[in-house]
């Protein structure tokens, strides 16, 4: 009996638990000197990987980063019960920080409002208060095209996951897609919406290839499906009593629309009806973020650059990264508020959020989920980057630094960096293990409005009020 007694004083009941909480095997006895390589190797062996899987590990919202009895000792945890540690698989890549500015391009004539990279990462485009739209050279850093045929500013373009398409859309409420490869509009303005454009998202390439339909959101209080071969709406999703700020077209094939009524609505997009409703913010819902956002937006394409030769081939690939990255878990939604506060909602489980997220003081202004679904960030304009379990939507850490509104925020696609743009007039690249700054991006003149980190990690772009794209690399 003695014997046994001593045993068990160096062993701790552990339970590991995937970031849904789901067990990963039954509770069980580790040695107190367990660190995090140990506890990998049995990650690795309860899930029958024939290849080592890199994880991280943590207790309570704390990274385990020492061996377990260090850790015990340090925050004095009851061992009487099994505790509970969650398993995060991580990158099995890494990508640098950008750090230096590579490149300042001329070309606008006012104000750069938006820039996104193609979901390869290999193309860039951006739209502008002068009216027009513009492809970038990458390689050159060079005006690849400059396409005109707004008559008014360009407040947002988004491209489809497959890179054959870019759509924007202006300050008058009509949409143009373009053709990437000749810079060339494909047909007629797209004519609907009476006041300006919000927001647009693409249907995903995983619910169908190649990509032909689009949603925008106007000022005006509808949401708008349009076919881009039929080149035309192919339905209108009207029910908000004010303007839609923001759209997310799901993975699971519906489309989440945010308003300034306060509400959120789930609609189905064969025949556009109503099918949910999210209530509980007391002010405009101003931005929306989906946990699958980012292998929506990157569809078939990750960090390798692989390219594909068909439709059917790149549908297949964006299912199994889409599959891989939900899991069993359900699709998460966040909304940021001009309340101050966030939501986070499981919009199939519950029409009821699952918490909600206070800590800002001034309106959200950008929420977005890291590429693994780990984290949210939030940028506000109170000056800070605030960082938050994407599963439970638990605080973790504020990033402080900027002395500007912070406009909009950008993750490397290993999620272990956020970057974020701010009136002020710098970047700053956000280190997420440490919970610090880990480079400070000075060089445009005025406010930076728009920030993205290529989907293949190699740079960085940024466009704001001093008219210039910028190119920054690691």
């Amino acid at each position: 009996m003695v014997e046994e007694k001593s045993e068990m004083v160096n062993n701790v009941m552990c339970l590991l638990t995937d970031p849904d909480g789901a067990p990963i095997g039954a509770p069980m006895y580790l040695p107190q000197n367990a660190t995090p390589q140990h506890l990998t190797q049995i990650v690795n062996k309860l899930l029958n990987h024939e290849e080592k899987l890199p994880y991280s590990f943590y207790i309570s919202d704390e990274e385990l980063l020492v061996p377990l009895e260090t850790y015990l000792q340090k925050n004095k945890v009851s061992v009487e019960k099994a505790l509970p540690i969650v398993c995060q698989p991580q990158a099995i890549f890494r990508i640098r920080p950008v750090n230096r500015c590579s490149a300042t391009i001329s070309g606008h004539a006012e104000a750069v409002l938006s820039v996104a990279f193609s979901p390869d990462g290999r193309q860039l485009a951006s739209g502008s208060g002068d009216t027009t739209v513009r492809f970038w050279d990458l390689g050159t850093q060079t005006p690849l095209y400059t396409c005109t045929g707004h008559k008014n500013w360009v407040l947002c373009i988004a491209w489809s996951p497959d890179g054959k398409h870019l759509v924007s859309g202006s300050k008058t409420g009509e949409l143009i897609c373009w053709d990437p490869q000749t810079g060339k509009s494909l047909g007629n303005p797209l004519i609907g919406h009476k006041k300006w454009i919000t927001g647009i998202s693409w249907e995903p390439v995983h619910l169908n290839a190649p990509c032909r339909r689009f949603v925008s959101a106007s000022k005006d209080g509808d949401a708008r499906i349009w076919d881009v071969s039929l080149k035309k709406c192919v339905m209108c999703l009207s029910g908000h009593t004010l303007a839609i700020t923001c759209v997310k077209w799901g993975g699971d094939g519906v489309i989440y629309t945010g308003s300034q009524d306060c509400t959120i609505k789930v609609w189905e997009t064969t025949q556009g009806k109503l099918i949910r409703e999210l209530k509980g913010h007391g002010h405009w819902v101003n931005s929306l973020a989906l946990s699958t956002e980012y292998v929506l937006r990157t569809g078939a394409f990750d960090h390798t650059g692989k390219q594909y030769s068909s439709p059917e081939e790149m549908k297949k690939v964006a299912l199994e990264r889409y599959q891989a990255m939900r899991g069993n878990a359900p699709e998460r939604l966040v909304s940021g508020s001009d309340d101050f506060t966030m939501f986070l909602w499981e919009p199939f489980i519950n029409k009821h959020p699952k918490t909600r997220m206070t800590g800002h003081q001034q309106l959200v202004n950008h929420v977005y989920f890291s590429p693994d679904g780990q984290w949210v960030a939030s940028a506000s304009f109170d000056k800070s980057v605030k960082l938050w379990n994407g599963t439970t939507g638990k605080f973790v850490a504020a990033f402080r630094g900027h002395v500007g509104p912070v406009y909009q925020i950008s993750w490397s696609a290993d999620s272990r960096l956020l970057l974020s743009g701010s009136k002020d007039s710098t970047l700053k690249v956000w280190d997420i293990r440490t919970r610090k700054l880990k480079q400070d991006l000075p060089g445009h003149a005025d406010e930076v409005f728009s920030v993205d980190w290529s989907p293949d990690g190699e740079k960085v772009a940024s466009g704001g009020k001093d008219k210039v794209l910028k190119l920054w690399m690691g």
